[in-house]
């Protein structure tokens, strides 16, 4: 492969915190790696040259956090919710019910498009969750859909219970044979812990039980309320607890002192009219925050990290460089990945090209479409 050197960028924001931004740099990339980031006037020679005419370059978006495995629509539900009506999670049902009649066929090719439409905003590598088959076979072929997809997918069959089953007969499921026919198509095992939802002792049985099957634990947490998803998630060693909407001190100090990062999903609060998560005190404190797009029908339909990003900056007190860390390395981080997110020697080169002389734009021009190209 040829080695192709970038330069005449603006900025380079490499997610690196080594060395997080490089002002008129370049970068050079061989074989789908980065292989040297610095400054334009150090630059080695390379086959191949890109002029990016003094545009920001950031890594690649990384969106731990979507539900992109469904079908059907949940409009009513929005305008209703915009109307006065208070969202309590429900109307998953709703999808369940049509993604169970949908085919393969037609599953995967939405999938593909919600893709499609991630990429082109900047986003290269996205995690996938099931969770809304709510049966055997609906699970199973939701994580078969999504492994075909993208690498990162998420056993999430402990999203709600089903109507009409018993709650204890269906934690046995979620943690025996359903579990049984979704891991071999999951890296990572999740479980919404709320009211409404699952509770303590469930998320824990259910969790212990993906463990034991060698998936690796993330965690919906404090969405609605406070409650024990936080640490519970610390507690198993969780990559991460998302929503974190809801936190007490303790919750804060458990996610400052651990390695489980905060992931926060401000398109879920935008979309249900709720408080939005403090990121300024999980910061301060000195938790590791990611955010994601929580891409779904119902809670959070958008496939826009950069929206994400302007959300966060405005009504999450974080700083434009502490968002576009948290949409890429701190994304990473709730991956446990060190090869995307970065742009420094070794890692992937997925890097997207602002129309932007700077970050921060993406939060300074909200609703604006800046990314000129997306390379991975």
């Amino acid at each position: 492969m040829s080695a192709k050197l970038i330069d005449g960028i603006g900025l380079l924001y490499t997610g690196d915190p080594a060395r997080e931004e490089i002002a008129d740099a370049a970068m050079v990339v061989e074989d789908g790696r980065v292989v040297w980031t610095g400054p334009a006037a150090e630059a080695p020679e390379a086959d191949e040259r890109e002029d990016a005419a003094g545009r920001c370059v950031i890594p690649g978006f990384v969106d731990s956090h979507a539900h992109l495995v469904f079908a059907g629509d949940r409009t009513a539900e929005f305008d209703a919710r915009m109307s006065g009506q208070p969202y309590t999670a429900g109307g998953i049902r709703t999808t369940v019910a049509a993604t169970r009649a949908a085919s393969d066929a037609e599953l995967a090719t939405h999938a593909a498009a919600l893709l499609g439409e991630m990429r082109r905003q900047g986003t290269t590598t996205v995690e996938i969750k099931s969770g809304y088959g709510l049966s055997v076979e609906d699970e199973r072929r939701s994580l078969e859909i999504a492994s075909g997809l993208v690498d990162e997918t998420t056993y999430l069959g402990a999203h709600v219970v089903p109507a009409g089953v018993d709650a204890d007969d269906y934690v046995r499921l979620v943690a025996g044979e359903m579990l049984a026919a979704c891991a071999p198509y999951a890296k990572w095992v999740d479980v919404f812990c709320e009211r409404g939802a699952f509770d303590g002792d469930q998320t824990r049985e259910i969790l212990t039980a993906g463990i034991k099957a060698g998936l690796l634990p993330r965690v919906h947490a404090n969405q609605l309320t406070e409650g024990p998803g936080v640490r519970i998630a610390v507690e198993l060693g969780a990559a991460s607890a998302d929503h974190c909407t809801h936190l007490s001190d303790a919750d804060v100090d458990a996610l400052a002192s651990s390695g489980t990062v905060a992931t926060l999903l401000p398109g879920a609060e935008f979309s249900t009219r709720s408080p939005y998560p403090d990121a300024r005190r999980l910061i301060d404190a000195g938790a590791t925050v990611a955010i994601a797009t929580d891409c779904n029908p119902g809670s959070s339909f958008t496939s826009s990290m950069p929206f994400c990003i302007a959300l966060a900056v405005r009504e999450m007190r974080m700083t434009p460089l502490e968002a576009i860390r948290a949409a890429t390395y701190g994304g990473a981080r709730a991956l446990r990945r060190e090869d995307v997110g970065v742009l420094r020697p070794g890692s992937r080169a997925d890097y997207v090209t602002l129309d932007a002389p700077s970050y921060v734009h993406l939060a300074y021009r909200p609703g604006v479409p800046l990314v000129a190209a997306v390379s991975s």
